[in-house]
């Protein structure tokens, strides 16, 4: 497992010491390098993303978050203002990482790990300009009342030394945890089911690579003597010569001697072999929280229309709330005072255009927003006069008495 892409990226002083001994048995190794102690398959990140359900719930989420804009926004007036931070390029100017690199990287670590590490990079002036993140099987964490933020983060590099870490120099985004320590590993927890899922796949990949896929087999009629010689291979090459292949078709084939087909049925085991592989997919979009249609798996449910809109926003709710909110509030944390770090969920829950054109339209004229906001939306140039609010009729300025039925306009 490698850990090289790690480096330390400032010249700040750390500690190094030498690497701690653990014993071959430890459960803690084990689970460390996916080895089961069980007897099962072995699962780790690699083994895991093998699995087509998984590799697509991960790229999904992961994608999702990372197509979404991150802003940092301060707030004026009682309305939120964009503003400038570290964050429009949150993996640096040197070009290390993308936004959405970055942002998919750290969304990978916490959905796979349930923990995102990031190293800070300060510029000569000691300002924060970019957060580079730490394979979280890299990281260990400490309680230490004695360091800044009460925790101690040792990455254990590839030369066998050790750097620690605290608050001032590492980030820790953690998901659902038990202690506050880190967050709960999901591909350790769901290592039974994707076990499984696993093995299923490799079964499969034995059965057909074996060539038991054939449709079936011929025997001689009754009364018929046994197949001697080359008499087997002889009827093999003329029955598939007479009836398979395009050119076959809607023909007439005549053989010479009275044969019988058996063909190949599904077993009651393949069958359940088959109904297992489909169920690794539901398996896996229950662990990762996102919907069976998105994983290709529609046999059961409607996947069109107005349930498709309701169920992105139901991942967006449900699923990509629980990995963006604890990481723009870690974020919020190293902006300035009066500064929140935000994702902007607006383009990925947009709803179809003539909805929202409708939509608009009804806030224009009921007066809670201007013409011109409206056409901002719709990416349109301003109009003149258009930046007066609308009221609905029979309605005064704000804070004047009701008219009163019959009152004179």
């Amino acid at each position: 497992m490698g850990l090289k892409f790690w480096r330390r990226a400032t010249a700040a002083p750390v500690e190094a010491r030498s690497a701690p001994t653990m014993s071959v048995g430890d459960p803690a190794l084990l689970a460390f390098l996916g080895l089961p102690s069980d007897g099962s398959t072995t699962v780790t990140e690699s083994t895991a993303l093998t699995l087509s359900a998984v590799y697509r719930a991960v790229s999904l989420v992961a994608g999702s978050i990372g197509s979404l804009p991150l802003r940092t926004l301060t707030e004026t007036d009682g309305q939120k203002v964009r503003a400038k931070s570290f964050l429009d390029s949150p993996g640096g100017r040197d070009r290390r990482f993308t936004a959405s690199e970055w942002k998919q990287l750290v969304a990978t670590h916490l959905l796979l790990h349930g923990n995102a590490f990031l190293q800070h990079v300060y510029n000569g002036a000691g300002a924060l300009v970019a957060l580079y993140p730490v394979h979280p099987l890299s990281v260990e964490v400490e309680w230490d009342d004695r360091r800044p933020g009460g925790k101690k983060f040792t990455i254990h590099l590839e030369d066998g030394k050790n750097v620690v870490l605290d608050s001032t120099s590492m980030t820790q985004v953690m998901g659902l945890s038990l202690d506050g320590l880190r967050g709960l590993s999901c591909i350790e927890k769901a290592r039974v089911s994707l076990s499984t899922g696993i093995s299923g796949d490799r079964q499969a990949g034995r059965m057909f690579s074996s060539g038991l896929s054939i449709s079936g087999f011929i025997t001689p009629d009754a009364a018929e003597s046994d197949l001697e010689g080359d008499e087997p291979e002889v009827i093999k090459t003329a029955v598939n010569k007479a009836f398979t292949g395009t050119k076959n078709a809607g023909s007439v084939a005549v053989l010479s001697k009275a044969l019988k087909f058996h063909p190949m049925t599904l077993t009651a085991a393949d069958a359940q072999f088959i109904e297992s592989r489909a169920f690794s997919v539901e398996e896996v979009s229950r662990w990762f929280g996102v919907p069976p249609h998105l994983l290709s798996q529609v046999e059961k449910q409607t996947s069109w229309g107005s349930g498709v809109a309701e169920q992105n926003r139901g991942l967006a709710r449900y699923t990509l709330t629980n990995l963006t909110t604890p990481i723009q509030e870690r974020l919020t944390l190293l902006l300035p005072l009066g500064k929140t770090a935000e994702f902007d969920y607006t383009a990925f829950i947009k709803p179809a255009p003539e909805d929202e054109i409708a939509l608009i339209l009804s806030e224009v004229n009921g007066g809670l927003i201007t013409p011109n906001e409206g056409r901002r939306i719709r990416n349109l140039p301003p109009i003149p006069g258009g930046d007066t609010l609308r009221l609905p009729a029979g309605m005064g300025p704000a804070g004047s008495p009701p008219k009163t039925e019959g009152e004179a306009e």
